[in-house]
């Protein structure tokens, strides 16, 4: 259909044309806001991380989005592992249960947890029952739940992206390790994880990207104590109209998206290189 040099070029335009309109064009918007400042692009990140609160914000959006990830690999492999060992059909119904929810609403979801972590909620009862403690424990609005809530969001990315590599992985090399004397955990750490790190990376970048750049479940289980970039960059556009401050907000969170993922590729990559 396509002949020549040209046909190459033809066929990457349209995606080009969408990256560009949709992601580069943005960014440069971006960046000039935040050239507007008086200091221009480095003063409006040096006031920016000069003021404590946002220093604070800073470290605890960084700090969740890695634990959240880290977190979600530790349970990821293990409910992928035994997905990948169900039957068929057990498979397919497990699948769906990760895919399931997917499709529901992420308000619905963090509205949930309202239920279970409130002072009147599932888990309060239980404590109260138990005769843990005399009264409610205050859950919600704590840097607990806002994990809690990214781990129940992300974690079913994490799960199919660990499922398509595991389902991938040769059938006999888990065997022969085992047969040559290694146990189960050498199995996991030189066999395994080695051979799956792709699906790793494209599950830790999903995960970690979505944790740092969700609004929703840090606004409604964080609220104003447990501020992220995010809610930050909300209140800077919505309530103190400062585009300054909010493009480099913008800005530092896509550049923590893009070093993840350089991270953890170069980490697969030099892990790689070691076997």
């Amino acid at each position: 259909m396509f002949h020549g040099r040209r046909a190459p070029l033809l066929l990457v335009a349209p995606a080009a044309a969408v990256i560009a309109g949709g992601f580069l064009l943005p960014v440069g918007v971006l960046l000039f806001e935040a050239a507007r400042a008086s200091g221009g692009i480095v003063g409006a990140y040096a006031d920016f991380f000069a003021e404590p609160l946002h220093r604070t914000v800073f470290w605890r959006t960084l700090r969740l989005g890695a634990l959240v990830t880290l977190v979600s690999a530790a349970i990821g492999y293990a409910v992928a592992l035994a997905i990948v060992d169900a039957s068929p059909g057990a498979r397919a119904r497990l699948v769906g249960l990760m895919i399931l929810p997917l499709m529901l609403s992420p308000v619905a979801r963090t509205y949930a947890w309202i239920v279970i972590l409130g002072r009147t909620g599932l888990v309060n009862g239980a404590i109260l029952a138990l005769g843990l403690s005399d009264q409610p424990l205050r859950l919600l609005f704590t840097e607990t739940a806002v994990f809690i809530g990214l781990v129940q969001l992300f974690l079913p990315l994490m799960i199919l992206s660990l499922v398509s590599a595991l389902e991938n992985l040769p059938p006999d090399v888990v065997a022969a390790a085992r047969t040559l004397g290694a146990g189960w955990i050498s199995v996991f750490v030189r066999v395994v994880l080695p051979l799956t790190r792709e699906g790793l990376v494209v599950g830790g970048t999903l995960v970690f990207t979505g944790a740092i750049t969700a609004y929703i479940t840090p606004a409604v289980l964080g609220g104003s104590r447990v501020l992220m970039l995010e809610t930050l960059l909300y209140q800077r556009v919505s309530v103190a109209n400062d585009l300054v401050s909010a493009s480099v907000i913008a800005a530092i969170l896509i550049a923590m998206s893009l070093a993840a993922s350089r991270v953890l590729r170069l980490a697969a990559t030099a892990r790689g290189r070691r076997r």
